[in-house]
């Protein structure tokens, strides 16, 4: 089933701006006080790269999703890659919550190993129909691979 790319743009840009958007609104407040006063990472970069460096990833998996989405294919066999791609991006929200907006950098660990296994899956998924909408998304797993070590580095210093 072919779907009109601009209607396919707003589909694949909802979910990734829901998130980005949900994710912020718990992040941004918190960065001055409670994750100020964190001890991090020696490898923790300067808190004014993750939001040009979010912006370039959350750009990506639209293009990567809208990619799917537009793919002149059944919607069955679409299906597993839009699934995935909806469980990553939940939980890519989540994990602010969990992280910035609960305040608690173990359940950050949580929610952001099952974001990575999502991906993992997500880009697994997207390969078997689109290998450039695959390709997209190395970038977000590289970085979501980099922030889970920032993650767990938080956790251990602040226990």
């Amino acid at each position: 089933m072919r779907i009109h790319p601009a209607l396919a743009a707003v589909l694949a840009i909802a979910p990734v701006a829901a998130a980005g958007l949900a994710g912020s609104s718990v992040t941004l407040p918190a960065i001055p006080t409670w994750y100020a006063g964190l001890a991090k990472p020696f490898f923790t970069p300067p808190n004014w790269l993750f939001g040009p460096a979010w912006t370039v990833l959350y750009v990506l998996m639209a293009f990567a999703f809208w990619r799917v989405i537009t793919l002149d294919r059944p919607v069955i066999d679409k299906r597993a890659a839009i699934v995935a791609f909806l469980v990553q991006i939940f939980l890519n929200g989540l994990w602010s919550f969990a992280f910035f907006g609960w305040r608690s950098p173990g359940a950050g660990l949580v929610v952001i190993a099952a974001l990575w296994l999502a991906i993992v899956a997500t880009i697994f998924a997207f390969a078997k129909l689109d290998r450039m909408a695959a390709w997209l998304l190395a970038p977000y797993i590289a970085w979501t691979s980099f922030a889970a070590a920032l993650n767990a580095g938080v956790f251990l210093l602040n226990r």
